[in-house]
């Protein structure tokens, strides 16, 4: 008997709520459509539809977004690297607690090596006409934020060598949940011919009609709820899949409902209320300003240094989206000012590779740069403050010597610079992302580190 079998699939999320009211009624009303016509319905999630830059997702540590995850009738999701290591090691332990699916993770092991209960290296899904769906989920291989949580991540493509392996002769179909990227996901088609699906994630990428390589249809929907994947397998009666196509439905076509900005509102305010414990109490505002030096980033730039014990350090203005306000301070004002998952990073460097850093950091456009991705939930990236670091200029403005400490650096003596991880990505400073000397300091957020200073400043009387 022929068999036609349709894959719904979001993935890259991120709390966007916005978008959540139509996406829940768009798989509702499909999956109800395919029961009615006798044809199998798969929904699932490729991970980071956790993000806690949304008050919600903070206040309520990401299990709101496993509540709104099981009301939508999600039957298998993967975690991104957003469930995997923006929450702390026991939030993640139990995020998965009351879960109506099931959650796919090959590649996360305690320390110990055994497999937490929650995360299943795969499933194999049989069909209403009993044809057999393996799934294998795999995330992304961010070893030493992983290790820094006491979690151990394996190698994704070893890992999923030996799933495949498990799951030899017992499937028909073969269909991975990857949040590695759209690159690791082409590698994967030609490595690994035995896979007919990769529903993808991670980078972002969006795939309007999927994309062949080798054997295997890659897919991927986006982020921000912006598109909803659909995958369609026609099979013959030996179970052979004879057709797949994939399509994307922008969520901006679909219909907007009633109720549906209230709603999102209701996600904002449910956030506020689980973040409005009062901290601290300001005798004074602190201001901050993007494009001049201003005494809240002062402040976020000497609790980075004093909290990770190095010699220097510096941040971005841009990381503090507004100042805060005379009185009582929250913990939703802290998150509201400060929400980028962004954590502590120290480099060990000489005075040499500390010089570069620091005179690359004075690029001139970087004050008004758009800053897109690393953990980056603001606008641009504003102007560094420096903490211990001190620039000799010329009366021209060319520098003509740096302190570290009030001292002259000195090329071979051993330094300590803290500052935001999101610096350690990219091209930013290519020494740094290079570097081997590199410690994160997790799971501490920024905006804990700036609460930590602020209540040493402001202490309770």
């Amino acid at each position: 008997m022929s068999e036609i079998i349709h894959l719904y699939h979001t993935n890259d999320f991120h709390s966007h709520f916005e978008n959540w009211p139509r996406i829940d009624k768009f798989l509702k009303e499909r999956r109800q459509l395919h029961q009615e016509t006798g044809e199998e319905a798969v929904i699932l999630d490729i991970g980071d539809h956790v993000d806690r830059w949304h008050p919600f997702s903070e206040g309520t540590m990401g299990k709101g977004n496993i509540d709104l995850l099981n009301e939508a009738g999600y039957q298998y999701v993967t975690i991104g690297n957003n469930e995997g290591i923006t929450v702390p090691h026991e939030a993640l332990d139990t995020l998965y607690k009351d879960a109506h699916f099931k959650v796919l993770a090959a590649n996360i092991y305690y320390l110990n090596d055994t497999r937490p209960d929650w995360a299943l290296p795969y499933w194999i899904h049989t069909t209403e006409k009993g044809t057999k769906l393996a799934m294998i989920g795999l995330t992304a291989f961010f070893q030493k934020f992983y290790l820094a949580l006491d979690w151990h991540i394996t190698e994704p493509f070893a890992e999923l060598q030996r799933q495949l392996q498990q799951i030899k002769d017992k499937a028909d179909v073969v269909i991975i949940l990857s949040h590695l990227g759209i690159h690791d996901d082409e590698r994967m088609a030609e490595d690994f011919p035995e896979i007919d699906i990769i529903l993808g994630a991670h980078t972002h990428h969006i795939l309007h009609q999927g994309k062949m390589v080798n054997q295997a249809l890659l897919c991927g929907a986006g982020k921000y709820g912006y598109f909803i994947g659909q995958v369609e397998l026609s099979l013959n009666d030996k179970k052979e899949i004879t057709k797949k196509t994939a399509m994307l439905y922008d969520t901006n076509d679909l219909p907007e409902l009633e109720g549906e900005q209230s709603w999102i509102e209701e996600m904002n305010q449910l956030g506020r209320k689980a973040l409005n414990q009062v901290v601290l109490s300001l005798p004074n505002p602190l201001e901050n300003d993007w494009f001049n030096g201003s005494p809240l980033t002062k402040i976020l730039g000497e609790a980075l240094r004093e909290w990770s014990g190095a010699d220097c350090s510096f941040v971005n203005a841009g990381l503090l989206l507004e100042g805060l306000a005379q009185g009582p301070v929250s913990k939703g004002d802290i998150h509201q000012i400060c929400p980028h998952p962004i954590n502590p990073c120290i480099v060990e460097v000489n005075g040499r590779e500390l010089k570069e850093i620091l005179m690359l950091s004075r690029n001139e456009e970087w004050p008004h740069l758009q800053v897109k991705g690393f953990g980056f939930r603001g606008k641009i990236m504003g102007v560094m403050h420096y903490d211990q670091i001190e620039f000799k200029v010329t009366e021209k403005g060319y520098v003509k010597e740096i302190l570290i400490k009030g001292k002259k650096i000195q090329p071979k003596q051993s330094y300590k610079l803290a500052l935001p991880d999101m610096f350690t990505f990219g091209h930013f400073f290519p020494s740094i992302q290079r570097s081997k000397r590199k410690k994160y300091l997790m799971p501490e957020f920024l905006r804990d580190i700036l609460l930590w200073k602020l209540k040493k400043m402001y202490p309770e009387d």
